[in-house]
């Protein structure tokens, strides 16, 4: 790369938002546009439609989507899972790690510059009303260095109040994902005495979104998020990232009309720095700050277009693509993650598919010995807690699958559990004496709904010793 002998000497030294002094660089990026920043807009708004969407879509009068960590709750696509699922969502964190390596590994920081709420919002939502109200990147400096006059109050108290008001939004949605939008109703309707963790809450989420995107911004993607660090380590020769192609590029000349050129195809107009959000440059190279949002790559393609020279001189590549004119391939690296992702989700689809509706825990009361009964038989006292997964009603019965005997439950004559519930009781387990060889005898407890059996319980049935 042919960066000038300084900017390759201190650039990787230091991050573009803070200068030599620690001080923060205030950025005021260009607004950007062309055809990829088009299909980012389509992106954003399908992305807006379902996280906005999500929360309120019922089924069976109950969330789609539910994450209540309090209560210790969760729905996922209709599916209710508690704590005594977390292997699963411990496995699913897994699969999602493994992805996030796999992907980067192949396409870089795609997933920040298309995907992530945080880019998605501070660049086409929050940075669209800063547009809207202060005006082009010119405007906005003038406006900084301006003194606090009336027009400057203005506007500042005007974007405040925008920037709040959206993320009271943001943070009401976020909320309704906690909670469920029907408690998020009763925040809106109840008295506020009624409902003041919830309304705090709120509060503490709006605070949170609005210093993020007012004044942290793209310190997130820089400082704070470890994506980025990680991408450091993943990132090799074959990963497409946004990069400058330097083959062609350099060396760097200004444009002339009517002049055939006889360096190289970069005009240095420094539009991809002007645009970049991170305040790089990316012709660099690749650098943690590069959120591959691809206003680079609108920009460049721009003036190409303007000075009659092919686009494509910022792109999405990787560095053997540039470098050795070599096309894209499979590394062993990309292969290795494949096949363990493949064989985490093979386990993680045989997770939820054996998943049963119905979660069963019996336990022998403790204390409690074998007691004599007549008919030569023996009895257990057990207690028994019953998990209801759906939305239904359900009536279980506990019938033995390998020994001889019965199961009389106390207080009680059917176990009827509530949808999205718990039962718990107590139950007597007999057995005849015949069948009982050891201090301990294994034995299995039938779960049934109805004539269809949905879980086998395994426990133990204490009797007397015998030699």
């Amino acid at each position: 790369m042919s960066a000038s002998t300084e900017q390759q000497g201190t650039f990787r030294n230091k991050i573009a938002t803070v200068d030599e002094k620690g001080k923060r660089i205030w950025m005021f990026p260009q607004k950007p546009s062309g055809k990829l920043y088009n299909a980012r807009t389509w992106v954003t708004i399908a992305y807006i439609v379902i996280f906005f969407g999500l929360p309120f879509l019922k089924y069976d009068d109950h969330p789609i989507f539910l994450i209540n960590i309090l209560q210790r709750r969760f729905i996922l696509f209709g599916q209710i899972f508690w704590p005594q699922d977390f292997f699963i969502f411990a496995l699913g964190m897994v699969v999602f790690i493994v992805f996030i390596a796999l992907f980067t590994v192949v396409f870089g920081r795609v997933f920040c510059g298309w995907a992530c709420p945080q880019t998605i919002f501070m660049e086409m939502v929050f940075r669209k009303i800063e547009f809207w109200i202060d005006g082009d990147a010119a405007q906005q400096k003038m406006l900084a260095k301006a003194p606090w006059n009336s027009a400057k109050i203005s506007k500042r108290v005007t974007k405040w109040v925008a920037f709040w008001l959206v993320s009271f939004i943001i943070a009401n949605v976020f909320l309704a994902y906690l909670i469920g939008v029907d408690d998020l109703k009763k925040l809106v309707t109840e008295p506020l005495s009624q409902n003041i963790g919830s309304f705090t809450s709120l509060l503490v989420f709006t605070t949170v979104f609005f210093f993020v995107y007012l004044w942290m911004r793209e310190q997130v993607c820089t400082v704070i998020c470890p994506y980025g660090r990680m991408q450091g380590v993943l990132l090799d020769r074959d990963s497409i990232i946004v990069a400058y192609d330097y083959q062609r590029g350099e060396k760097r000349g200004k444009f002339h009309k009517k002049e055939e050129r006889t360096i190289g195809d970069c005009i240095d107009c420094e539009q991809c720095v002007k645009v970049c959000p991170t305040g790089i440059d990316i012709r660099n190279g690749t650098q943690l700050e590069c959120v591959n949002c691809t206003a680079c790559i609108d920009a460049c393609n721009h003036m190409m277009n303007a000075v009659g020279l092919p686009t494509g001189l910022i792109r999405y590549a990787s560095e053997n693509n540039i470098a050795k004119k070599q096309p894209h391939r499979l590394t062993w690296r990309m292969k290795a993650y494949s096949f363990v992702m493949c064989i985490l989700l093979g386990i993680l689809v045989w997770l939820l598919s054996t998943r049963t509706d119905v979660g069963v825990t019996l336990l022998r009361t403790p204390g409690q010995l074998y007691q004599e009964q007549p008919n030569n038989q023996m009895s257990n006292l057990y207690s028994y807690k019953i998990l209801n997964k759906t939305f239904k009603n359900k009536e279980v019965t506990l019938k033995p699958e390998n020994f001889e005997g019965s199961i009389k439950l106390v207080g009680e004559t059917k176990i009827i559990v509530p949808k999205d519930g718990i039962t718990a009781g107590t139950m007597f387990i007999y057995m005849n004496n015949s069948a009982i060889k050891n201090r301990k005898t294994p034995i299995k407890i039938g779960v049934y709904e109805g004539n269809v059996k949905i879980n086998t319980i395994t426990t133990s049935f204490l009797g007397p010793f015998k030699e």
